[in-house]
């Protein structure tokens, strides 16, 4: 009854006696296992160890925790340990199947050069990437000082914004890397801040980037909460950019806030079509897009921040999409 693989084998390597266990493992009846030498059932790259293990046992000397590849009748192999020694005549041999440890070992290697790589990736994007690209930042605004040709400022300014725009993309990556792979997304300065003043700013920068849409503010809410002041204005930011980008155009966007229940409340609402609920479904997976436009605004990494943000200040993200419009309501406790 035993799972292991039992076998006398002789000193030509045929096995002469074995257990119901090789059906039941490798689906071959006694008489087919019988019939041939060991060397006929084992993968090619494990043979030269197979016979170098074979010429000890011979030689009167025990062999244990030989591991190799045993075919199976269907043609896939089971990774096997063997423990096998002499007696008399013949070699007695036990095999337990491994293959579950081998995977696993696998698994285990995979992930670890993964790491490996993340690290690499991470790394590159936050110097070998960002620096030049400051660099490059850097020198197109003293070429703007220093030139009153039109054309040049154009191109400048057209610099300018495609640099800020790769390092936006940049920041989002890396957001990424450490939300999803590194376990959650880290605070930095988690102390006292006025959130009034980041609502404002970031109402102000929207707006001056999309001045055909009217922005509504509604504060209810007292200074200062605790929070990571930078995070936060990220996540308004990608909130109202993501309102003007994609509410009906012409209509305004309206941000809420107060205090209710003691937590602080945002609501960011912008009118227009229901979101599709197949695209509600994806709408906080990273690398979603719900329609062309979308797509191209950056890589869909926006929402699914905004909500690692917010899990990370111990609150949450949600989403109502209906006739009466599109409203993202972001919540965290004041403790």
């Amino acid at each position: 009854m035993t799972p292991d693989l039992l076998g006398f084998v002789d000193r030509e390597g045929n096995f002469s006696d074995t257990n119901p266990a090789w059906r039941r493992l490798l689906g071959y009846s006694t008489q087919e296992v019988q019939a041939h030498r060991f060397s006929h059932f084992l993968h090619p790259d494990d043979l030269p160890a197979a016979e170098r293990a074979f010429e000890r046992l011979q030689r009167g000397m025990h062999v244990l925790n030989l591991v190799n590849r045993y075919r199976c009748k269907d043609g896939s192999y089971h990774w096997i340990s063997w423990n096998a020694v002499p007696e008399g005549d013949h070699i007695f041999c036990s095999g337990r199947c491994v293959s579950d440890e081998k995977a696993n070992e696998a698994a285990l290697r995979t992930r670890e050069e993964e790491a490996k790589l993340r690290e690499q990736f991470i790394a590159v994007l936050g110097h070998d990437v960002r620096n030049p690209l400051a660099a490059i930042n850097a020198a197109s605004r003293v070429i703007g000082r220093s030139s009153t040709d039109a054309q040049i400022s154009e191109m400048v300014t057209s610099i300018q914004g495609s640099t800020g725009r790769i390092a936006r993309l940049i920041d989002d990556v890396m957001d990424f890397a450490s939300a999803r792979l590194g376990g959650g997304l880290n605070l930095n300065e988690h102390a006292d801040h006025d959130v009034k003043p980041i609502l404002e700013h970031a109402v102000r920068e929207i707006g001056l980037a999309h001045p055909e849409t009217e922005i509504i503010t509604e504060y209810d809410f007292c200074d200062p909460i605790y929070c990571d002041s930078g995070r936060i204005s990220q996540l308004i930011s990608n909130l109202l950019a993501n309102a003007v980008t994609h509410g009906e155009p012409g209509a305004p966007v309206t941000v809420s806030a107060q205090d209710r229940d003691g937590s602080f409340y945002l609501w960011v609402t912008n009118l227009g079509a229901p979101i599709p609920p197949e695209v509600r479904k994806m709408l906080f997976e990273p690398f979603a897009r719900g329609n062309v436009r979308q797509s191209q605004q950056g890589l869909g990494l926006g929402l699914f921040i905004a909500r690692e943000i917010a899990r990370a200040h111990g609150g949450d993200l949600t989403m109502r999409s209906d006739a009466d419009g599109t409203v993202f309501t972001f919540n965290m406790p004041r403790d």
